[in-house]
């Protein structure tokens, strides 16, 4: 196995795990949110995080980093 692949693989993880958090972190901001009301200055600012596409793209960020590490592992 080369260096490259290694990066990759690393980066491929680090990826994954970023968009499984930041979605699981807008997950749980949904409702101090939606007190907060609209504060964007443009009207097609969304007031809340979509649950079924906050955890869709939790999932798919979960399947990369699981993925990966499993590449690393073996």
């Amino acid at each position: 196995m080369s260096f490259y692949d290694e990066v990759m693989r690393e980066l491929v993880l680090a990826l994954g795990a970023a968009l499984f958090l930041a979605n699981a972190f807008a997950l749980v901001r949904r409702r101090a949110d939606a007190r907060r009301g609209s504060g964007g200055s443009e009207a097609t600012d969304l007031v809340q995080a979509p649950v079924a596409r906050t955890v869709t793209y939790m999932l798919i960020g979960l399947i990369v980093a699981t993925w990966a590490l499993a590449s690393i592992i073996t």
